[in-house]
């Protein structure tokens, strides 16, 4: 029998040589069983991880790719199963527009005008910058390969590492593996629809949540200069967030989609930084009148000027912050301890599936609910004291981000050996910081 004729074809925005500058080139590949070779099997890679992020079946591995029109433009072609054909249509339409020049098409002008400002671009050039990731490479990439369809929520993060783009993964690391955890712990049965990310500066470059990257090398300022900037006429960071907060399957909806903006002052703090310049006249004020931008605030925020609906947003530390800087003090009540760190990672993804379960809920109700579930306090302030069945999930989780192995890049203890830990080791208080449970204290 001849193959199905594929009932999903559209054409990708702009010429094959804009599609180049979207995608990573087949060279930087270095995990050589994708057999991603050609610039056709990169987008297909791409394109087949989003439709799979998305829960969309098709009748292939992945799409087929291919140059038309005198080999001018790609085009993309698939056969989605049956039931999914809808989802399948709305798909295409979604990964167009994300492609097109008022969206992934301004990161592109930003990028090539970073690169023309003198001292602006990679200052690191030729050296390496840490003990892993070799010679300080830069290079414009897109959050490509996740939900842009079925997605439940937006989170706003730093950079993509270098590595994601050279494994051709962007949702393959250790910041999302813990993510994952998070979110099965507070009751999300699909974390992948939670994978859709963007990031204030698109540029791929060293660091993975192991080998760090200086923030000073990515100064908010970079963002606010090349990637949202009236005077430039570019809005990449706010095009973009527009359209991923609002799929078609929220239409009905009072509020876009929840938006998480994850970084602290103790590690990452460029988005939530970038979030407070942008949106200084939409943030609370402290009694001097300073904007504020803190772990756990959450609030209403128009993105656009124009946008018809409010997004409910948190901040939140960033997802990996714990693993790297959480440790045992002396002091529950403030991070880096890793008891607050914990409760206030499982409060955000609280918030998160208190939306997904009322898409009408209002911020601050979310927030106080959330806090009520992981600290026993609405304002999240003080150690968490939650219920004893939560304290359990707090301890676990702790123990497992507190004995990593770094060289194997996983937690030296699975959930149930992380769970005996918490019950024969604390005096059964599950406290991940209790006698021998805990790694040497230190304040």
């Amino acid at each position: 029998m001849p193959p199905l004729s594929p009932n999903v074809q559209y054409d990708l925005p702009g010429d094959a040589a804009y599609q180049a500058m979207l995608y990573p080139p087949p060279e930087v590949v270095t995990v050589k069983s994708l057999k991603l070779t050609t610039q056709e099997a990169v987008i297909a890679h791409y394109t087949a991880s989003s439709l799979k992020q998305d829960g969309i079946e098709i009748t292939t591995d992945q799409p087929a790719v291919s140059k038309i029109k005198g080999k001018r433009l790609y085009r993309v072609s698939f056969t989605a199963k049956s039931g999914f054909e809808k989802a399948a249509r709305q798909f295409a339409k979604m990964h167009a527009t994300l492609l097109d020049a008022k969206h992934a098409g301004q990161g592109i002008n930003g990028a090539l005008a970073c690169q023309a400002t003198p001292g602006a671009w990679n200052p690191m050039s030729g050296f390496p910058v840490n003990r892993s990731d070799g010679e300080c490479l830069w290079r414009f990439f897109l959050p490509l390969g996740m939900p842009i369809l079925n997605h439940k929520a937006v989170t706003l993060l730093h950079y993509p590492p270098y590595v994601a783009m050279q494994h051709e993964d962007y949702l393959k690391n250790v910041t999302l593996q813990r993510w994952q955890r998070l979110l099965g712990c507070v009751g999300i049965q699909d974390p992948r629809l939670y994978y859709n990310i963007l990031d204030v500066n698109p540029i791929a470059a060293p660091g993975s949540g192991q080998s760090e990257y200086p923030n000073d090398y990515f100064p908010i300022m970079l963002a606010s200069v090349f990637f949202d900037n009236e005077k430039t006429k570019s809005s990449y960071i706010r095009s973009m967030l527009e359209l991923a907060l609002n799929p078609p399957h929220n239409a009905a909806n009072p509020h876009t989609l929840p938006l998480l903006v994850g970084g602290s002052p103790l590690y990452d703090p460029q988005a939530p930084g970038w979030f407070r310049v942008r949106y200084k006249d939409q943030m609370p004020k402290d009694k001097s009148g300073i904007p504020q931008a803190n772990v756990g605030q959450c609030g209403f925020v128009r993105i656009h000027p124009k946008s018809k609906k409010l997004t409910p947003y948190m901040i939140a530390n960033h997802m990996i912050a714990a693993g790297v800087t959480g440790r045992c003090t002396s002091d529950p009540s403030q991070i880096p301890d890793i008891r607050k760190y914990t409760a206030q990672d499982l409060v955000a993804a609280s918030f998160l599936k208190q939306y997904a379960d009322n898409p009408s809920i209002k911020p601050d109700v979310a927030g106080q609910n959330a806090f009520m579930e992981w600290f026993g306090a609405k304002d999240g302030s003080g150690a968490p004291k939650p219920a004893a069945d939560k304290q359990k999930i707090i301890c676990i989780n702790s123990q497992i981000d507190l004995f990593f192995d770094v060289k194997k890049l996983q937690p030296m203890y699975t959930w149930e050996e992380a769970e005996k830990r918490c019950t024969t080791m604390s005096d059964s208080t599950n406290d991940p910081c209790c006698g021998a449970c805990a790694p040497p204290a230190s304040a």
